[in-house]
């Protein structure tokens, strides 16, 4: 039956010709965008996981320059050990030379006592981005090494331990020096007294609020206020003075207005001896805690006892200067170990990045080719549908035929 109302080829051929075009607008878009699933609306499912696969990559990738950075700042570390090994082993030669009679030990001595002051000077450069790990002050640092996600989709950060070697020739304690200790926190407008000798004005430092210990030339009071640090050696002009504590305080106090942080005022009090006020003027908190070094008691503090002028010196500077040699190998192979773990797990990220952005592509980029092909089908498919629909259309005026 033909019906001029009802035309179901012309029906049947628009449908045909609608689905011929939204695939062909389906295909242009994979092959302007080079995905096959560009939002969410294409196949969320995979979609979802492809976004989540990302957000790990960036995550990765941040850790990545973590590990950078712990690389270089223990590759220093371990280049500061090793030099230090090579000048103690060049000492040794130098104390080895000083056991014979019919020798300048005068002259042996000063060597000695230049390659001593080497030392020290190495120790001391070796920081990078301001994080020493040879100084006896770092303690253990944590490096960002990983991102780990369980079965559950619970992610977890890892990291690689670095412990802090000790090549100083003066040792850190390990607490907060200041009487109020504990790392004060401070808000906008607040005032916190900090007092090296607790008020008692007797030239001590305070450690630990109770064990007290006298100033001594070459010690060394480091102060860390937030993230940034002051430290002041103290000079024998210091420890002769009336008042050591004022001294240190009044030192203490040009190191930190020389870090010129803003809102941060820092007063010393005359009338209260050894003591340091912290007034906060920002909408920010901050924290200060200190450490106080002790000339002559680090890793290395037997390098000051070593004295090869005379053949009794010479004699017990040859057991001090194995033990030392010892000390500053046992540094270098332990950052050596951790670098070696850390270039180890920088590969293996930077891999597994690379792994994980072709997983990526695998899910939601478009195959190019199966595209271009898809295209030309559906192209020629559009052509034939149109013609169709137009034949369908035409169906209706065979009617006329009928009534002539």
């Amino acid at each position: 039956m033909s019906s001029i109302l009802t035309n179901t080829s012309a029906m049947v051929a628009l449908q045909t010709l609608k689905s011929i075009n939204s695939g062909l607008a389906q295909t242009q878009g994979e092959i302007a965008t080079g995905k096959s699933i560009a939002s969410s609306a294409d196949n969320s499912a995979v979609w979802a996981i492809s976004k989540v696969m990302e957000s790990d990559v960036k995550g990765f990738k941040a850790i990545s320059d973590s590990l950078s950075l712990g690389k270089s700042t223990v590759a220093v570390a371990r280049q500061a050990a090793e030099t230090v090994t090579d000048l103690l082993t060049e000492m040794k030669g130098k104390i080895v030379a000083a056991q014979e009679d019919n020798v300048d030990r005068t002259k042996i001595n000063d060597d000695v006592t230049a390659l001593s002051e080497q030392i020290e000077s190495v120790v001391a450069a070796a920081q990078f981005n301001g994080l020493n790990l040879v100084d006896g002050l770092a303690g253990n640092v944590d490096i960002l090494s990983s991102l780990d996600r369980n079965a559950t989709g619970a992610v977890t950060a890892s990291t690689i331990q670095v412990t802090g070697q000790d090549l100083a020739v003066g040792g850190y304690t390990a607490n907060d020096i200041f009487a109020s200790s504990g790392g004060t926190p401070s808000t906008n407008g607040d005032t916190v007294a900090l007092s090296l000798d607790n008020g008692g004005g007797n030239d001590t430092i305070v450690i630990d609020d109770t064990a007290q210990t006298a100033f001594g030339e070459g010690d060394r009071v480091v102060v860390r206020i937030g993230d940034r640090e002051a430290s002041y050696t103290v000079t024998e002009a210091d420890v002769n003075a009336t008042s050591s504590s004022d001294m240190v305080a009044v030192g203490l106090k040009n190191a930190i207005d020389a870090l010129g942080i803003e809102d941060l005022a820092v007063d010393y009090d005359s009338g209260s001896p050894g003591q340091l006020t912290f007034t906060n003027n920002s909408g920010n908190d901050f924290s200060v805690s200190g450490q106080f070094l002790n000339a002559g008691s680090g890793g290395l503090g037997a390098l000051d006892s070593i004295d090869v002028s005379t053949a009794l010196g010479a004699d017990g500077a040859l057991g001090t200067i194995e033990t030392l040699i010892g000390t500053a190998i046992d540094a270098a192979a332990s950052l050596g170990s951790v670098e070696g773990r850390i270039n180890t797990q920088s590969d293996f990220v930077s891999k597994l990045t690379d792994s994980l952005r072709a997983g990526i592509g695998s899910l939601v980029d478009a195959d190019m080719e199966e595209a271009s092909a898809k295209l030309q089908a559906l192209q020629v498919q559009q052509q034939l549908g149109v013609q169709a629909l137009s034949i369908a259309n035409q169906a209706p005026q065979s009617l006329l035929s009928l009534f002539r």
